[in-house]
């Protein structure tokens, strides 16, 4: 059975090519809102908290502050709105999901930047 889910995933679902980021970074995704008739693109830039799932399922989790509440949003992998994905900055954290995250505020809420 799940041989067959895997062929399934693996032959009907398009496949997006993003390049690589993990619990810490700091990325712009851009998505596109249908109103009506009308399309338009909107963009989401926050760190990320986790990255879970595999193949088709495969989801990340943005978080970001507007003012001073706390956003959060999930978005698939392979989800068709998507359209690109870029990331502003690595981060060095220890963990692959970092939920303490949500907790902290002011500069304990900073993030140590990896330079290349």
């Amino acid at each position: 059975m799940e041989a067959l889910i895997k062929f399934v995933e693996n032959e009907f679902v398009t496949k997006k090519e993003f390049p690589k980021f993990s619990a810490g970074d700091t990325i712009t995704v851009y998505y596109e809102i249908k109103e009506g008739e009308k399309t338009r693109t909107q963009f989401f830039k926050g760190t990320v908290i986790q990255r879970r799932g595999s193949g088709a399922t495969e989801t990340f989790t943005i978080r970001k502050m507007s003012g001073t509440v706390g956003v959060e949003r999930i978005f698939p992998v392979n989800m068709p709105a998507l359209q690109k994905v870029e990331v502003n900055k690595k981060g060095k954290v220890r963990r692959s999901r970092i939920f303490y995250f949500r907790g902290l505020t002011g500069k304990k809420a900073r993030i140590k930047e990896v330079r290349k």
